[in-house]
């Protein structure tokens, strides 16, 4: 494992931005990258959009999604797809060919189809403060699982409610993710991590001790794994 501590967002938000534009600016025929939604990313995306916005030199990259939440009434495209156009595939004029979507019609084949493309180079994703990265929510999915549709109970829904605007009419019976499996398959997981309320869960990923409970904590098992925070996200180390 390697940690990198920025001073504050926006130098963790520079950082992994490195990171990501490390991976694009390799002279290969494909490059894969598997990129997270959310609120920890934005900044990270607001870097990136100029310096690749119109850049024909980064049409061999591919970007996919790792989870979804879809509408109830499926007549849209889901939460996180929809996100990441948003942050970052539409200001960066992102080709439709690059981009390659997680969804409840093709999860089943997720894994197949990324590693007939040739596997994931890289992932970089958040955890949140109980652990969870991805869709993998403590009690959810197992550390062997590939792909999944997790079903939403009572507490689920309650927890992904903000995500529909508070409209339950919205809030589906399940949501899609790569399970931890999946991402361990990846070449390099990159997490990144701001604020106090993630002070706990840096210091117990850095204890390394591996728990079912802590889903995140797989993930320090990996042979090339980063793990970049703020120094608020860093305070209990």
């Amino acid at each position: 494992m390697k940690m990198i501590i920025g001073k504050d967002v926006e130098e963790m938000s520079q950082v992994a931005a490195g990171y990501v534009m490390s991976y694009m600016y390799q002279d290969r025929e494909r490059v894969n990258l598997s990129i997270t939604g959310g609120t920890t990313p934005q900044r990270m995306y607001e870097i990136l959009v100029p310096m690749v916005k119109d850049k024909k030199q980064f049409q061999h990259v591919h970007f996919y999604n790792f989870d979804e939440i879809p509408y109830r009434k499926e007549d849209r495209e889901g939460v996180t797809i929809s996100g990441l156009r948003d942050a970052f595939f539409t200001p960066a004029h992102i080709k439709e060919e690059q981009i390659h979507k997680l969804d409840q019609f093709n999860y089943q084949t997720q894994d197949e189809r990324i590693e007939k493309d040739g596997g994931l180079d890289m992932v970089i994703l958040g955890v949140g403060a109980d652990g969870h990265f991805c869709g993998n929510l403590p009690q959810t999915t197992k550390f062997g699982d590939l792909t999944t549709r997790v079903e939403n109970d009572q507490r689920l829904k309650a927890r992904i409610l903000p995500e529909f605007h508070n409209v339950e009419e919205d809030v589906p019976e399940y949501y899609i993710t790569m399970g931890p499996r999946s991402i361990m398959r990846a070449r390099h997981i990159v997490m990144i991590a701001s604020g106090v309320k993630k002070a706990g869960i840096i210091k117990t990923l850095l204890e390394q001790v591996v728990d079912q409970d802590v889903p995140a904590s797989i993930l320090t098992l990996h042979p090339h794994f980063t793990l970049i925070v703020d120094e608020e996200a860093a305070s209990l180390l």
